[in-house]
């Protein structure tokens, strides 16, 4: 299976996502821990993903990936860019990890770093950037290892559990295009 493999480091790789990953992701996406830290938290269901597949991935507006276990090949999660802007060659991130016993191991900030490489030199983008709830500290780390930068804070943007919620805006540039965050 490792032709199948998009990138790998020693701990994970990266797949494509294929109709066959439907059920892990829907059961994953269906889990409280993953839910709770994402915007969108409605009810996740076969049929939905399945459109996903047609309407966005098929169109070229999706790329989506599973993360997987190099030793083991076992998938723990999925990474995907969204709404992928060619014209002006940027696109948004997500992420998340599925399997509880994955959490907190790094592999979201591997996983992150394959990617990121994979949009920059294969999908050619300049800007990659991702929307987090302020309050998911645990995430914002991981991404700034992988290279984020925060760009900014929209203030009560979500309203989440009873309550507003703060969503934090973050980027990374492509570093071979030369334009980087002033440090």
């Amino acid at each position: 299976m490792e032709e199948a493999w998009i990138r790998r480091s020693d701990t994970v790789c990266l797949r494509m996502m294929t109709k066959e990953d439907t059920d892990l992701i829907v059961a994953w996406r269906n889990k409280n821990f993953v839910r709770e830290r994402f915007i969108y938290r409605k009810p996740f269901t076969r049929e939905g993903h399945l459109e996903w597949i047609e309407t966005q991935v098929k169109a070229g507006r999706v790329v989506q990936m599973m993360i997987c276990l190099t030793q083991t090949s076992r998938a723990v999660g999925s990474v995907y860019f969204r709404n992928i802007d060619r014209e002006h060659r940027k696109a948004e991130y997500g992420i998340f990890i599925g399997e509880e016993d994955a959490l907190g191991k790094g592999f979201g900030t591997q996983a992150a770093c394959l990617a990121l490489d994979y949009a920059f030199h294969e999908l050619k983008l300049h800007r990659v950037m991702l929307r987090v709830l302020a309050d998911n500290v645990r995430a914002r780390k991981s991404y700034e290892r992988a290279g984020f930068r925060e760009e900014a804070c929209l203030h009560d943007d979500v309203f989440l559990n009873g309550a507003f919620q703060d969503v934090v805006l973050m980027a990374v540039l492509n570093p071979d295009d030369g334009d980087q965050y002033e440090e």
